[in-house]
């Protein structure tokens, strides 16, 4: 099976893929815009369950790479930790996922927020070095400064039409 752009080959043709979780419903103290809107696990996993993976025509929810028990979040210490599961030990699309997660995150959350986006332990072959550049602010940065790469980023951002 040939990948988007139509030359490369797909690393993994035939993903697995999992029912998505249901809508949150909205609470009347969410609502309420006198009282303090926390943010807690839920919300930072609904900002990033409906991103697009760069390989297929599917969210990374319904590929199980971001699941709501891998997300921690602190409100009062304003920290905030993904962690993502690629498909495959060797999937090479691993450190693009995490860029395009992160990205949704600064570009959705407060500045008061530090954010740990990293590979799930375990599950990925070169998980310390893609961990390395996620956590490494100018790597990010500059990735971000790439017109190509932003384009792509960008991509998995948007909503499929």
């Amino acid at each position: 099976m040939v990948g988007p752009g139509g030359g490369v080959p797909l690393e993994n043709a035939n993903p697995l893929i999992y029912r998505r979780s249901g809508e949150r419903p909205v609470t009347a103290q969410e609502e309420d815009d006198e009282l303090p809107d926390s943010i807690d696990d839920r919300e930072i996993f609904d900002l990033i369950r409906s991103i697009n993976d760069p390989e297929h025509p599917l969210t990374l929810e319904e590929l199980n790479v971001v699941e709501q028990v891998r997300v921690k979040v602190n409100d009062a210490e304003s920290t905030v930790a993904v962690e993502f599961t690629p498909t495959i030990p060797h999937c090479s699309m691993a450190t693009l996922i995490g860029l395009s997660i992160k990205v949704k995150l600064i570009r959705s959350l407060p500045e008061r927020f530090k954010m740990d986006v990293h590979i799930t332990p375990g599950t990925h072959a070169s998980e310390h070095a893609v961990n390395k550049q996620l956590a490494d602010k100018e790597r990010v940065a500059a990735a971000l400064e790439n017109s190509h790469l932003l384009e792509v980023v960008n991509q998995c951002l948007s909503a499929r039409s």
